[in-house]
């Protein structure tokens, strides 16, 4: 089994495998990949002789494969895509699943047959499931976890050949959450407005649009320090900009909040050094996670939690309509809910 960085250093290098299988839950690394191959690959010229794109809901695994096993025009290498192959009909089916091994078996060289099979992954364990991860560049692509969302802003900074602060990535972090795609966008955005020098906590609040006063951060940071008339007014900024600051992502936001202030509960972090280890957050965030601990008690912060889950389902509209006039109710609620 392969990883990201590998796939994309080798793919940078020229270094291509007769066929990826590219499946899991981050969709962004599955798409760097095959934009990655469908780019570069083949030159303009090559690529309408020697490029198959397909999508899973309007192909077939014989239309694939027999694709796969032409050898290209004019040129050393053809190009076979699929995308969306989650959506390809027949994965289980036998005939299929043996037309797809017979080719596992025997590649054509000439060929690079790519596999995007998004938000799932197909079951190791079964007959094909252990072929394609054995004969295949098989990547199994993770979300990454919320404290794991900082150091990748910091390495994809560094691929780009800029440096950013700590404190900028913590707060793209903590403002975007672990929508990669969404970072990856800002970030292009901080790049076209600031192209070198070190990318500071400013010129996020800035260019990322992110509000100095009225965001998760200082939301988070008045619930710390026990701060209500502080919550409701950003909540009530929350509120006038509803397509910048969501309901269901701020709720989200706030369950990981309230999670870290559990495993620090349960871990006994009761220093700087242990709780920046224990929750995984830079230590100059660290004083302020210890005094929400000690504002919010173990049994409060698991109150909290099952209340957020249900506020949760509410702003998804399960079992409750979330309209327009009743969301600064709905705003200010909660903050009294998890506050008192």
């Amino acid at each position: 089994m392969a990883d990201y960085p590998s796939i994309i250093k080798d793919l940078q290098s020229g270094k291509y495998s007769p066929i990826y299988f590219l499946q899991g839950e981050e969709p962004f690394f599955i798409d760097n990949i095959i934009s990655h191959i469908e780019l570069k690959v083949l030159d303009e010229s090559q690529k309408s002789f020697n490029q198959y794109i397909f999508y899973g809901k309007e192909t077939d695994f014989p239309t694939i494969l027999n694709t796969a096993q032409k050898f290209p025009m004019m040129g050393e290498r053809q190009v076979v895509i699929v995308k969306e192959a989650q959506e390809l009909k027949g994965w289980n089916d036998s005939n299929n699943q043996e037309l797809l091994t017979r080719y596992l078996d025997n590649p054509l060289a000439s060929t690079i047959l790519i596999f995007g099979y998004k938000y799932k992954s197909l079951d190791k364990r079964t007959k094909l499931g252990k072929e394609l991860e054995k004969k295949t560049e098989f990547l199994n692509a993770k979300k990454l976890y919320d404290d794991k969302i900082p150091q990748w802003i910091n390495q994809y900074a560094q691929a780009k050949g800029m440096a950013i602060s700590a404190k900028a990535s913590y707060l793209l972090a903590e403002s975007i959450g672990n929508n990669l795609q969404r970072l990856a966008n800002e970030f292009e955005k901080l790049l076209l407005n600031k192209p070198e020098g070190e990318i500071t906590e400013s010129e996020v609040h800035r260019f990322v649009g992110i509000s100095k006063d009225y965001n998760v951060f200082e939301l988070q940071k008045a619930l710390s320090n026990g701060n209500f008339s502080k919550c409701l007014q950003i909540v009530n900024y929350f509120s006038a900009n509803p397509s910048s600051h969501p309901v269901v992502v701020t709720v989200g936001m706030l369950y990981s909040y309230f999670c870290k202030l559990l495993i620090l509960h349960q871990k006994g972090a009761n220093d700087k050094n242990s709780v920046s280890v224990a929750i995984g957050v830079p230590g100059f965030f660290a004083q302020e996670y210890l005094i929400a601990a000690n504002r919010y008690s173990f049994q409060k912060v698991c109150q909290n939690l099952i209340f957020l889950n249900e506020v949760d389902l509410k702003s998804k509209g399960i079992g409750y309509n979330l309209s327009k006039e009743k969301e600064p109710g709905f705003w200010r609620e909660m903050m009294y809910r998890l506050m008192h």
